[in-house]
């Protein structure tokens, strides 16, 4: 069984007990967070396609900690003009447990 949901912007592929990494949420370590934006949900075959999300489903989770993603090298160079700018970010991230998914 899995689901695909919208979390923060982007979508991701969830299955019960599965850890996911998704961009930074408002919520406190330990804290539960229920994901009501469910695009499809697959139940051993029986699948359900939302128009634009499935009514009634959700996907509870638990946010298990914060963090920063590995750094990210920006390097932009026009070559014969001494023009070179190396620049880097880290994203942040939450990581959180699925762990129920309804409908």
């Amino acid at each position: 069984m899995y689901a695909i949901v919208e979390i923060a912007g982007q979508q991701f592929k969830v299955e019960k007990s599965r850890k996911v990494y998704v961009h930074r949420l408002k919520n406190e370590e330990g804290s539960n967070v229920s994901f009501d934006n469910v695009l499809l949900v697959d139940n051993d075959g029986d699948v359900k396609v939302g128009a634009p999300k499935v009514d009634g489903a959700s996907v509870s989770a638990k946010v298990l900690k914060h963090l920063k993603d590995d750094k990210v090298i920006v390097f932009h160079k026009k070559r014969r003009k001494g023009y070179a700018v190396k620049r880097g970010h880290r994203q942040f991230l939450t990581q959180i447990l699925i762990e129920d998914i309804n409908f």
